[in-house]
């Protein structure tokens, strides 16, 4: 059992499935966006700027983001864990990491709302 404040979900087994549930919408954002890239083969900046107008690719852009983030935090906390014995070095790391994440929130937000 996982026992660490700092795991996503505090289980092991709950925690490979966000893995797995972000890695397939991540998956599906990728076809996304190779799909715009086959179909407008002359992408202008004026077409990109018409498709992320609309609501739900926002909305499936922030999910995506947030996928990201969930899938890097899983991966990541387990890496530090794994291979960083020093609990002081690993909260130092770990919480540079969650500043650098809510900054990508943040921004990604500011990107696609604004």
């Amino acid at each position: 059992m996982v026992s660490s404040i700092l795991s996503l979900t505090r289980s092991g087994v709950k925690d490979f499935f966000v893995q797995r549930v972000s890695a397939v919408i991540l998956l599906l954002y990728v076809f996304f966006i190779i799909g715009i890239f086959i179909a407008y083969p002359h992408l202008t900046y004026v077409i990109w700027l018409q498709l992320f107008c609309m609501t739900w690719v926002k909305i499936f852009s922030l999910l995506a983001l947030l996928s990201m983030i969930a899938h890097a935090w899983v991966g990541i906390w387990t890496i530090l864990t794994d291979y960083v014995h020093n609990a002081v070095v690993r909260g130092f790391i770990q919480t540079l990491i969650i500043i650098g994440f809510i900054a990508c929130i943040v921004w990604g937000i500011l990107i696609l709302w604004s």
